[in-house]
């Protein structure tokens, strides 16, 4: 039995992280890394790669809406146009950084708020799907199970690496908690690990309300920017290797 372990990173900017990504390239088996757009600037992507490229981890692209104010957490009005061109910009951006580094982007995360929309927002979804494919056919995207991206994207011929996340919230429908109300982040390193293990297990997640709620997941997100996230990943990884869990990418 195994799990992908994926970590947002490369999300420093003008010299402030706000993750160890040193540390948390140690632990995990796929990496999202920041293209500028949310968070991060190239010297510091640059840096994160050059870390990335001396494990065994898969790269991954953390595209998002251009707003690095705040954090790509808001919904952005774009066409689909625009949304499709900034999606394939960001690609290209991250792949030329990581061939200097001797590695390539293998799949495409969305992150924040646009990841969010893509569960029920068909335009955009479709504009994401259209940008990853006009880089690549080949690459995979990481979506959340149910949402309308997974069949646009499973349409088009893409992989679909469907993602459960740690420390993250449920609603009994399988969408997120809002950052914005109370339970959308757990913060306890037990409960973050035993999530996790009912992932791998189980396939299936516990919502606010106590339902289950199955998610068939590939790869658990452990966020690099939550308070205690090397402790939370630590304390994930133990309980996978006392269970017999690999930890190990789905590319």
């Amino acid at each position: 039995m195994h799990i992908d372990l994926n970590a947002d990173l490369g999300e420093t900017t003008a010299g402030n992280p706000v993750a160890d990504d040193a540390a948390m390239l140690e632990m995990v088996s796929s990496a999202n890394v920041a293209t500028g757009f949310h968070a991060g600037d190239p010297h510091s992507i640059a840096g994160t790669l050059k870390n990335a490229a001396g494990h065994s981890v898969t790269l991954g692209a953390h595209v998002a809406y251009h707003d690095p104010v705040g954090f790509g957490r808001r919904f952005m009005d774009y066409t689909p146009a625009e949304l499709a061109d900034e999606t394939l910009y960001q690609i290209g951006a991250l792949d030329a950084l990581a061939r200097v580094h001797g590695l390539t982007v293998r799949y495409v995360k969305p992150h924040g708020a646009l990841y969010n929309t893509i569960v029920h927002h068909e335009a955009h979804a479709k504009a994401v799907i259209d940008g990853i494919k006009a880089f690549s056919p080949e690459l995979a995207v990481m979506l959340l199970p149910g949402g309308v991206a997974v069949d646009i994207a499973e349409k088009a011929g893409l992989r679909v690496i469907r993602e459960a996340f740690a420390d993250r919230g449920y609603n009994p429908d399988g969408t997120l908690v809002s950052r914005r109300e109370p339970g959308a982040v757990m913060h306890d390193p037990a409960d973050v690990a035993q999530r996790v293990l009912q992932v791998a297990s189980t396939g299936s997640v516990t919502a606010i309300d106590g339902s289950e709620v199955k998610v068939q997941a590939e790869s658990v997100c452990v966020h690099g920017d939550s308070p205690g996230s090397v402790d939370l990943t630590r304390a994930v990884v133990r309980k996978l290797h006392d269970e017999g869990i690999r930890i190990e990418a789905t590319l």
